[in-house]
C-alpha cells in the first residue's frame, strides 16, 4: 500500500485542493494494490485545517499535533502511515492520483535502483509580478534546479529510501537535503508525474522565499558530505544559460538580483544559526 504523508501548519485555505485532487483520481496504487493511504498532520494549527481536511470523508486520517514543525509532522506522519512507497506532499501543491501512481512504479521495481522520485514541476505564472515571472524563467532552467529533486513540494521514496532520509537531521531545507541524499542514479525526476507549485505573486513574498531558501541552504551545507554536489547557482550556470538562450538576459539580470538580496538579508540568521525561523508566503495561497 503507498502511503502519503500531508504536513500542515495553518493551510486551511490549500489543503482542500490537495486532497480533492488526490482522492479524485486515486484507483489502485502501490505493488500491493488498494487506494492510497493518505495522513495529514496538522502542526500547530490554529486555523481549520484539520476540520476542511477531515470533511474529506474516511479515506483521509487526520492527526493532530501541538507543535509548529514540519521535521517532527513528518515523523508523526512515519508514525501513522502504513505502507511504502511512501510520498511526502507538501500541503500548498496539487498533485493527482494518477500522478502518485507514476512515482510509485519505479519505486515498486526493486531492479531499477531508485529510492526517490519527484514529479516535473508546473509553475503557473499568471497574475504573478513580471520580475517574479522572469525569475522562475530562469530558476527553472537551472541544472541544479531540473535535476534535483528539491523544490518540488513532493518526494517519493521506497522503503530503503526512507531509511536513508530517516537518518538525517531536523534541516529547513528538508527537500534539499533529502535530494542531496540520494546519488543521481539513485533518484529521478518522472517525466509522466507532475506537480502545480504555486509561486509568490509578488517581488516582496519572492524574496521572503529566497531568504529561506539562502538560510536553509546555509545549514544544509553545514550538515551535507564533502563528496555530495552543491546545488548553489553558480557564475558558469548562469552564463551557460545565457549563451543558449540570450533572450534570458534580463531575467538573469533579475535573477542575480534577487539572489544578492536574499544573500545579504539571510547574513544575519545566518551568523546566528537561526534556522527556525520560517518566512511564509502567503500570496501564492491566495485564492
Amino acid at each position: 500500500m503507498t502511503s502519503i504523508v500531508i504536513p500542515a501548519h495553518n493551510e486551511e485555505r490549500v489543503i482542500g485542493r490537495l486532497l480533492d485532487a488526490l482522492l479524485a483520481d486515486s484507483g489502485p496504487s502501490g505493488s500491493s494494490g488498494g487506494e492510497p493511504d493518505i495522513v495529514v498532520v496538522c502542526n500547530g494549527c490554529t486555523d481549520d485545517t484539520a476540520r476542511v481536511a477531515a470533511q474529506r470523508g474516511p479515506r483521509v486520517r487526520v492527526v493532530e499535533i501541538p507543535t509548529p514543525s514540519k521535521h517532527t509532522a513528518l515523523r508523526t506522519g512515519d508514525d501513522h502511515a502504513r505502507g511504502f512507497p511512501r510520498l511526502y506532499v507538501d500541503a500548498d501543491v496539487v498533485l493527482a492520483g494518477a500522478d502518485v501512481r507514476a512515482l510509485t512504479e519505479p519505486l515498486d521495481d526493486a531492479a531499477s535502483g531508485i529510492l526517490a522520485t519527484a514529479p516535473e514541476r508546473r509553475i503557473p505564472l499568471a497574475g504573478c509580478a513580471w520580475r517574479v515571472r522572469a525569475y522562475y524563467r530562469v530558476w527553472q532552467r537551472l541544472p541544479a534546479v531540473r535535476e534535483g529533486l528539491f523544490g518540488r513540494g513532493v518526494i517519493a521514496v521506497s522503503r530503503a529510501g526512507h531509511a536513508r532520509i530517516a537518518a538525517l537531521p531536523p534541516l529547513m531545507a528538508d527537500d534539499l537535503a533529502a535530494s542531496l541524499a540520494f546519488a543521481p542514479e539513485e533518484r529521478r525526476v518522472v517525466g509522466a508525474a507532475s506537480v502545480v507549485v504555486h509561486p509568490p505573486r509578488t517581488w516582496p513574498d519572492l524574496i521572503r522565499r529566497r531568504i529561506r531558501a539562502a538560510v536553509s541552504t546555509a545549514q544544509v551545507e553545514e550538515h551535507k558530505a564533502p563528496a555530495q554536489a552543491s546545488a548553489r547557482t553558480g557564475t558558469a550556470d548562469l552564463t551557460a544559460l545565457l549563451r543558449a538562450e540570450p533572450r534570458l538576459f534580463l531575467g538573469v539580470v533579475v535573477f542575480v538580483a534577487a539572489a544578492l538580496l536574499a544573500r545579504r538579508k539571510a547574513e544575519k540568521a545566518i551568523r546566528e544559526q537561526d534556522f527556525g525561523t520560517w518566512l511564509r508566503d502567503e500570496s501564492s495561497r491566495q485564492n
